[in-house]
């Protein structure tokens, strides 16, 4: 049974910059507790494609993307690898003015079987689930707290 996820919100912090953050592949385990490491496999200007282990709670499953740039507004993954039938989405990144933007989060995706989405669903639902606000505590973190 395809599964979708819809998530906003509305940050201080310009679209380049929260471009930036979620193409920052190497960082994810520095904030996303869900996230223990992350493997760039190819990178470029136009895409990159990037695993990400998924653990908790002693659940634990890699999921490999190859994701489309579009800088600085959009970001659409694609699944290469991992415990899903399918697996798309999209980043995007709408500019409000120049130090605002609103940030849209869209995932579709199928697992494989009843037993994936049994040991993996609710890990990765509530990994889907909390990305944008996580991503929007490291943009304050970053950005207001005179980081990068």
């Amino acid at each position: 049974m395809p599964h979708q996820i819809d998530k906003t919100a509305l940050v201080m912090h310009s679209a380049e910059r929260m471009f930036y953050l979620v193409n920052d592949v190497a960082r994810y385990p520095e904030f996303l507790p869900w996230c223990d490491r992350t493997e760039i496999h190819d990178q470029s200007e136009e895409q990159i494609t990037a695993s990400m282990d998924i653990a908790k709670g002693g659940i634990r499953h890699r999921l490999t993307t190859m994701n489309q740039l579009q800088r600085p507004e959009i970001i659409d993954i694609t699944l290469v690898d991992g415990p899903f039938r399918n697996l798309s989405g999209r980043w995007h990144f709408k500019p409000l003015d120049s130090s605002a933007c609103k940030v849209i989060l869209t995932l579709e995706f199928e697992f494989t079987g009843s037993l994936a989405r049994m040991t993996f669903g609710q890990v990765f639902s509530h990994a889907a689930n909390t990305m944008v606000d996580a991503f929007c505590r490291r943009a304050d973190q970053l950005y207001r707290e005179g980081g990068q």
